[in-house]
């Protein structure tokens, strides 16, 4: 029981941070119908720019952290301008492509900048352990649950008050309406990059500390996204959020659970991936859009 009880709690951390990542994935789908598969990329640059800010410029870690999630926003909107702007009424596919290639330019980049060999990162978080309904948790999850929880309150007050929140908003449910409205449909997508690398830059700040080191083994996670959005819906923030947390689980029991062998740890959620696609191909909270022809 106290393994069941471990493996929920280290599933439920991890599935904050997935559900996190996620929704920057689902918040860029919303507003511009993107798919980016570069997503795991900002992960990784998120991190790297921390380790370069704490271990290279010798910044205090909290002004550090500061500084490369700015950076990372800053880097959000450049590929949304520079990239991706220009490709406005190209077909889906052509997008995509791009962003397969923005994926594979951007892990370039950093591999050139600081190599690929692992670094040992700064510990940002606590290395403890507590005991929770006797099972031993580490202090680290604890913390990153917390954290993400935090930063989806703030996120969630932000799309509920802020003038460029209920912009973002109104554009997902109707561009054409937010345009008769005023609303600058280009400055919203900017935000949504914007905020995307954000939470992708948290989410790599945070599996560097829990990992203890940077790697490219971190924008590898971001493959994790793509099964967390199918199961909660492309175009849900609520389905990001829950579909972050059953995929985390789903990966904690079956890691922990099944015979190491087997390797279904990594494998059970491209498993869940495939049999939504079957069943439910909107996800569980996606909007079903039937077109007449």
């Amino acid at each position: 029981m106290d393994r069941i009880i471990q493996l929920a709690l280290s599933g439920i951390a991890n599935g904050a941070i997935f559900a996190l990542v996620a929704l920057g994935f689902v918040l860029i789908y919303k507003s511009s119908d993107v798919i980016n598969f570069a997503q795991g990329e900002l992960l990784l640059i998120g991190a790297y720019l921390t380790y370069a800010m704490v271990e290279q410029f010798g910044l205090w870690w909290p002004a550090g952290v500061v500084v490369a999630v700015a950076l990372a926003a800053v880097v959000g909107v450049l590929i949304e301008q520079l990239v991706l702007r220009p490709l406005i009424g190209e077909p889906a596919i052509s997008v995509i492509m791009v962003t397969i290639g923005l994926s594979s330019l951007l892990r370039a980049i950093v591999g050139a900048i600081w190599g690929v060999t692992p670094r040992p990162a700064p510990q940002f978080l606590p290395t403890d352990t507590v005991t929770i309904l006797g099972a031993n948790v580490g202090v680290d999850r604890i913390w990153a649950f917390g954290l993400a929880i935090a930063l989806f309150a703030l996120l969630t007050l932000f799309f509920r008050f802020s003038r460029e929140g209920i912009a973002m908003r109104a554009v997902a449910d109707d561009q054409q309406a937010a345009l008769s409205m005023g609303i600058s449909v280009k400055k919203v997508w900017a935000v949504a990059w914007a905020i995307a690398a954000i939470t992708a830059a948290v989410g790599g700040i945070l599996l560097m500390s829990i990992f203890g080191g940077v790697s490219g083994t971190i924008g590898r996670v971001g493959l994790l996204v793509f099964p967390v959005v199918i199961l909660g819906g492309l175009d849900s923030i609520p389905g990001a959020i829950i579909g972050g947390l059953i995929i985390g689980l789903l990966q904690s029991f079956a890691g922990g659970l099944l015979p190491p062998e087997w390797g279904l740890g990594e494998v059970a959620p491209f498993i869940i991936l495939l049999f939504i696609l079957l069943v439910r191909p909107y996800g569980l909270f996606g909007q079903r859009i039937i077109e007449r022809v």
